[in-house]
């Protein structure tokens, strides 16, 4: 494990999304942050920030973005729990592999898992956004060191056309992601992960943007790897640890993607609304969302 710089006098960078009422003077500091490598199943190594005290929560970001993406989140977050922000592959702390599966992913996931689990003595909790609770989703499955789950709109739809999309659309993506990575970036986040034109622009407008437009090149595998991802409610009852559905409120049905379906076809699962929130909720609201997962993870 190595030192990164102290952060904790530096202020969190703009989440892009206005957050609701105002926001605590805890959302501009986090802990003093080090850094934890393992390595994969295929020999990838990954990485993640680590702050905070207590029972490990190792977060997942979704596609587009990185571990950065739970900076506000991880403020608020880090006086209950020890907050391990995971680079998923292909970004910041992690390595990557020419060809793309999910099923490495989900070693990753728990691979991280683990190492946080031995360091700790007992297992620790995961909480996943978008794809990246899909791929928490498929990490329960593969290891014991999970407490408790939480997966905040990601997991395998119910009803497959929730994140199927049209063939010219993967087409565009593909062709987008390496000549002109914003304009990837604008039509996924609309047409897939179904911001409005206002989130869309306040995400533009922040200067956490050019990180984003960064991650270009792994949106596209991510896309297609999320739409053949079908529900199986056999396997879904494999999961047996205590799970929380996040949701938004304010969430398209095909981002929501069922909720009841999948909570129903877990031996302990239950879903929590955010009221007025949609997919972004870590950084439109990070305190509400927090208090949400402390709530479930406590004993």
């Amino acid at each position: 494990m190595g030192r990164s710089t102290d952060v904790r006098a530096a202020p969190a960078p703009d989440s892009g999304i206005t957050p609701r009422g105002e926001v605590s003077p805890m959302t501009t500091q986090i802990d003093e942050v080090t850094t934890l490598s393992v390595m994969s199943a295929d020999g990838t190594p990954i990485g993640a920030h680590v702050s905070g005290s207590g029972r490990p929560l190792v977060l997942l970001h979704g596609a587009s973005s990185d571990s950065s993406a739970w900076r506000m989140a991880a403020a608020w977050l880090q006086p209950h729990v020890r907050v391990v922000r995971v680079d998923r592959r292909g970004r910041g702390l992690s390595g990557d592999r020419s060809e793309y599966t999910i099923d490495a992913e989900y070693d990753d996931a728990v691979a991280v898992v683990d190492a946080a689990a031995q360091a700790y003595g007992g297992p620790v909790d995961l909480l996943g956004h978008s794809h990246g609770g899909n791929v928490a989703f498929g990490a329960a499955l593969r290891t014991k060191n999970i407490r408790r789950l939480v997966l905040y709109e990601g997991w395998p739809p119910p009803n497959p056309e929730h994140r199927r999309f049209p063939a010219d659309l993967y087409t565009t993506l593909e062709e987008l992601a390496t000549t002109r990575p914003a304009d990837m970036l604008r039509v996924f986040l609309r047409d897939c992960a179904g911001l409005s034109a206002d989130e869309l622009a306040q995400l533009e407008a922040a200067p956490s943007w050019p990180a984003r437009v960064a991650t270009a090149p792994t949106v596209p595998r991510e896309v297609r790897a999320f739409g053949h991802c079908d529900f199986d409610p056999g396997t879904a009852a494999a999961i047996s640890v205590p799970t929380m559905l996040l949701v938004g409120s304010a969430s398209t049905d095909e981002v929501k993607a069922d909720p009841e379906i999948v909570a129903a076809a877990m031996p302990d699962a239950r879903i929590h609304v955010l009221d007025g929130q949609t997919h972004m909720a870590h950084l439109a609201a990070p305190e509400e969302f927090a208090t949400a997962v402390v709530e479930f993870l406590r004993d």
